[in-house]
């Protein structure tokens, strides 16, 4: 069956282009280019704004070229294709985070019920959802194929601090080098412990095989020592893995949000190394250059990061959003925040481009989550308001 699911996906790979196997080709049109002179560079917004939602915390641009959102009012992940148009919904219990592996599977996470030593509880699990049913592919067709409960996946026993354990995010590996590694997965997890079960504490990233196995918690090797708890509350989590990028990135690297209020450095990247001495994870710095007013790891730059992604394309671009200053964060690959200015513009500085603020405006938001960029556009789950809002770079018109 494995065999068969790997043949069918690389079947969709080759016809993922093709109109009429995934619908017709979206037409996107809809796009309206708006007028701007050579010097302004910002984030537009594409209207209209996309309303059919309750609470919407998460979004995927997936590898099958649709949009998934999660939506924690409903409880349900909605698909959406490029335009906004609807393509189906499928009910996960306690619906907070979804994403999608490059086998086309979607990850979520939910809650289950279940009863332990005769007390009834609702504890957080992950969910492995297929998409590929006998008579089609989507929504429509899927089915949840496995379930991963904390604390069982790791240990046998039980404790009522385990109930208030949390998954908070995932990010997807990619690398087609390693079939072992491909579809890798970090998991963001939340808690009391500071050590359960000699596996450290509870507050981690955590990884998983392709075949939903627990793996490890991650240790953090700085300049001061090797440390199993590093991460503290941590939130969302983003891989170098993005759609459309068919042969990803082999980078086991990742970015991460801390909502810890005694961070001062609320979202950092954590690099894999191998060497003829081992492997490891070590934090990654960037500091300030002179052609920026900004950048990532500028202490006290975020107050309660809640979504972070990075553009798939040759950009690169890392988006942050921050639930508290109800913005929205743009830096370069290498940190530093803002824009480089066009090569015949003459500027040298960086343009800002991060914007946001509280309201209800086409470019303001109350508690921005869940980030995803595909095709030069930038997709925001206006948790508070209800929506899901869509940003341009103004370069990016034609």
């Amino acid at each position: 069956m494995r065999v068969f699911k790997l043949l069918v996906i690389a079947l969709a790979f080759t016809l993922v282009s093709c109109e009429d196997y995934f619908g017709e080709k979206t037409d996107l049109d809809f796009i309206e280019v708006p007028e701007f002179s050579t010097r302004d560079i910002a984030y537009v917004p594409i209207q209209p704004a996309l309303n059919n939602f309750g609470r919407p915390v998460s979004i995927v641009a997936g590898f099958d070229e649709l949009i998934y959102v999660a939506d924690e009012l409903t409880e349900e992940i909605i698909c959406l294709d490029e335009s906004g148009r609807e393509q189906g919904r499928f009910s996960v219990p306690g619906l907070k985070f979804v994403t999608q592996d490059r086998s086309f599977d979607l990850l979520a996470i939910g809650t289950k019920d279940t009863v332990v030593n005769g007390i009834a509880y609702s504890l957080s699990a992950i969910y492995r959802i297929d998409q590929l049913g006998n008579s089609g592919y989507g929504l429509d067709h899927a089915e949840i194929v496995n379930t991963i409960v904390h604390p069982f996946y790791f240990k046998n026993s039980f404790s009522s601090t385990d109930a208030q354990v949390t998954f908070n995010g995932i990010a997807v590996m990619g690398d087609n080098v390693n079939p072992t590694r491909n579809n890798q997965y970090y998991v963001t997890r939340q808690g009391p412990s500071p050590n359960n079960a000699n596996q450290g504490p509870d507050d981690a990233v955590i990884i998983f095989s392709n075949d939903d196995d627990y793996l490890s918690p991650i240790s953090v090797q700085t300049s001061s020592g090797l440390f199993n708890d590093y991460f503290k509350d941590p939130f969302d989590i983003s891989t170098l893995t993005k759609a459309p990028q068919f042969s990803a990135s082999n980078s086991p690297d990742f970015f991460f949000t801390s909502r810890d209020p005694n961070n001062l450095l609320k979202v950092q990247r954590i690099e894999f190394i191998e060497s003829d001495f081992g492997a490891e994870y070590r934090p990654v710095i960037y500091g300030p250059d002179p052609v920026s007013d900004g950048y990532l790891n500028e202490p006290g730059k975020f107050t309660d990061p809640m979504g972070v992604t990075v553009a798939g394309d040759e950009s690169r671009y890392i988006f942050v959003s921050d639930a508290n200053t109800d913005s929205i964060y743009q830096f370069t690959a290498n940190g530093l925040e803002g824009v480089p200015p066009p090569p015949a513009s003459g500027e040298t500085k960086y343009a800002i481009a991060s914007f946001g603020g509280t309201g209800i405006g086409l470019t303001n938001f109350n508690e921005p989550r869940g980030l995803a960029y595909y095709n030069e556009i930038l997709y925001v789950c206006d948790a508070g308001n209800g929506r899901v809002l869509r940003f341009k770079l103004t370069l990016d018109f034609d």
